[in-house]
């Protein structure tokens, strides 16, 4: 099998072109596409469906399937009625470290906005998949994650009452809950952690600002602390367009 000299180690084998070499034309035109991405830089309008149909020689409805497929990539963004090119994604790691930690990291601001928090019994659900005690009162905290003001995501979390029982008072929801946990004197011990991709309900999609059809990136987390007591569950959605996760794995 040939591979092309510039070939990105990441990029899809042979450029995702099937070995019987019979390429659909809307493929052909995101390729192009694709390529005039990497010329222009990030915000930087690209140019009409119509121009591009006219340039590519082919209809209308063929540069939109193309472009439908880079914005959900993440590689264009709608601004208006115009299409820009986006920026790069944000590298969130996987680990014990907080969301705002992982935004800083890259040179960007984090932020949240409360959508609200309430107090009630912990249902059988939650006991069960935490450890925590049927019926003892528990917080919901719930907030849209930003990136330089960028709605980005959507993150629950499920703590304990007698955990941090003046969250309703002593708590800056705009702030990172991993350092106010650690004000009190709690630390993280271990997580168990699962990944999965869903789309957005349209409550979530109305929250973070995004279409009902654009994939999203959903992290389950249950943390316990240093002794092994439950401590927080999370569930955080992200952005697929915005967001990528890495890991660094030991042999």
């Amino acid at each position: 099998m040939d591979y092309p000299n510039d070939q990105a180690p990441g990029a899809p084998v042979r450029s995702g072109i099937p070995e019987h070499g019979r390429i659909p034309k809307y493929y052909a035109v995101k390729a192009r596409i694709d390529r005039l991405v990497g010329e222009l830089g990030e915000d930087r309008p690209i140019p009409t469906e119509r121009d591009l149909s006219e340039e590519y020689g082919v209809a209308r409805e063929t540069v939109r399937q193309a472009l439908r497929e880079l914005v959900l990539e993440g590689k264009l963004r709608r601004r208006g009625r115009g299409t820009v090119v986006a920026g790069p994604k944000l590298e969130q790691p996987l680990s014990l470290a907080s969301y705002t930690e992982g935004v800083r990291r890259q040179g960007r601001t984090p932020g949240r906005t409360l959508v609200g928090l309430e107090r009630f019994p912990c249902p059988d659900a939650l006991a069960a998949e935490t450890g925590l005690s049927r019926g003892e009162p528990v917080w919901h905290l719930e907030r849209v994650l930003l990136a330089d003001e960028e709605r980005v995501g959507l993150e629950s979390t499920y703590v304990a009452v007698a955990r941090v029982p003046r969250l309703d008072t002593d708590f800056d929801p705009d702030s990172s809950f991993y350092a106010y946990l650690q004000s009190l004197g709690l630390a993280f011990g271990d997580a168990d952690e699962r990944i999965e991709t869903v789309l957005a309900t349209p409550r979530e999609a109305l929250l973070i600002g995004t279409p009902p059809a654009l994939p999203m990136l959903l992290i389950h987390r249950v943390s316990r602390d240093a002794l092994g007591r439950p401590l927080e569950r999370v569930r955080s959605l992200y952005r697929g367009d915005r967001f990528s996760f890495t890991a660094h794995l030991n042999g």
